[in-house]
């Protein structure tokens, strides 16, 4: 057992930063504490276990600046597309215990889906994104997102984009309810109700797909990047300039979740797969814990070695106009920093997988190491994937475990 610090460290505005870290992973609450006092983070928090042991466990700052009330122990917030790495999950475990058929086309579970294109669409399609319905064309209800059966139907008519398999585009939010659905057939149970009592009750979580009233007083509203236009990206380029561009699609033609329900009771209580999943550090690191080291009792070994494994890489992905790399429902590193400075990696290790969320939270394992990380933020920053906060802490991370350098694209040691 690691001897721990306790750390309570009182901010300029009087709200502390608390919690416990192993002696050795001191570099990791250096790099959190450099958060709020050189990156203008206001609420956060950040976890870490190696072997299976929780060896950081940090929060601190302002909960929510309009009301002054401190971000706590048990303060959680929306996690954005950290859900998506919830969502994968929930589809391995079906197939670790024999019930879903990654390979299998979907027209037998979901035949409403297999049509206008679609008819050879398989599961893998779905968790690696080249299952072509990125977006969908047709002007769509303001409340969409919130609505699973609206979305399903509306997926299931949609021509897809292009030749399903033959190339990847970012589901950023249509992954939900086509891999969510897919949970749902052969579960019987929706998205939100499997994941609670596969995961986070057998592993004493906080962490929901569509939460109860009861935790919304524990919620960190949503601060909204205050410049998001401020790098004109080749995808905000696209969405700004050429209407029929899937960017345009995924900015504007999404609903109105984003801009007026993300932090109302509503918007956190749909159950929105691929964006409104709700929790902390502590919750996305103890998710990944077990994939990190084996499987434990989610999944067996051969599905976890599939987890990790890329499904598709490619130097422009359709809708993120950038270079991705992703294994089946999870994000793997991806390093283009010569690209964009400012926040479009995410540098893990070699065998790593998980999910950045917007604004810069992540979730991820490695079973190289046995580490599971979770970071979580309640304001947003610049970027599709991650901003030198999050990466910050994930360097200081493989650093204290041994590891040497990352510019090669994935820590090394």
């Amino acid at each position: 057992m690691s001897a721990f610090e306790t750390l309570r460290h009182e901010l300029p505005n009087g709200h502390l930063v608390e919690g416990t870290y192993a002696a050795g992973f001191k570099p990791v609450a250096d790099a959190f504490l450099a958060n709020f006092a050189e990156q203008n983070e206001v609420g956060a928090s950040v976890a870490l276990s190696a072997g299976g042991e929780i060896v950081v466990d940090l929060w601190g700052g302002v909960a929510d600046p309009a009301t002054g009330s401190p971000w706590t122990r048990d303060t959680v917030s929306i996690v954005f597309s950290c859900t998506k790495g919830a969502t994968a999950l929930c589809a391995h475990i079906l197939s670790s215990r024999g019930k879903l058929d990654i390979e299998a086309p979907v027209a037998a579970l979901w035949p409403e889906f297999a049509q206008n294109g679609k008819e050879d669409v398989t599961t893998r399609m779905m968790l690696d994104h080249s299952a072509g319905v990125p977006v969908l064309r047709d002007r769509v209800k303001p409340d969409c997102l919130m609505d699973w059966d609206y979305m399903t139907e509306r997926l299931a008519a949609e021509a897809p984009f292009w030749q399903p398999g033959s190339r990847n585009g970012y589901q950023a939010l249509t992954f939900g309810f086509t891999v969510g659905e897919m949970v749902r057939r052969v579960s019987g149970q929706s998205l939100g109700s499997f994941f609670r009592e596969n995961v986070t009750e057998p592993l004493g979580l906080d962490f929901w797909i569509g939460l109860p009233e009861a935790i919304d007083p524990r919620v960190a509203p949503i601060i909204p990047n205050a410049d998001p236009l401020k790098v004109p990206t080749p995808f905000l380029q696209a969405a700004f300039n050429d209407q029929t561009s899937i960017p345009n699609r995924f900015l504007f033609n999404s609903g109105n979740w984003a801009t007026v329900a993300l932090n109302t009771r509503a918007g956190r209580a749909a159950e929105i797969g691929a964006a409104n999943g709700v929790t902390n550090a502590r919750g996305l690191a103890g998710m990944y814990a077990p994939l990190a080291n084996g499987g434990g009792t989610l999944v067996d070994a051969d599905t976890l070695a599939r987890m990790e494994e890329v499904a598709v890489a490619t130097h422009c992905d359709a809708t993120l106009i950038l270079p991705t790399r992703f294994a089946l429902g999870f994000m793997k590193s991806m390093d283009n920093r010569r690209r964009n400075p400012g926040g479009d990696s995410a540098i893990l290790g070699r065998r790593a997988f998980g999910h950045v969320g917007a604004g810069g939270s992540i979730g991820f394992a490695d079973p190289e190491c046995g580490l599971s990380f979770g970071y979580t933020m309640n304001r947003m920053g610049a970027g599709l994937m991650l901003n030198p906060r999050g990466q910050g802490l994930v360097d200081a991370a493989y650093r204290c475990l041994g590891y040497r350098s990352n510019e090669s694209g994935v820590w090394t040691e």
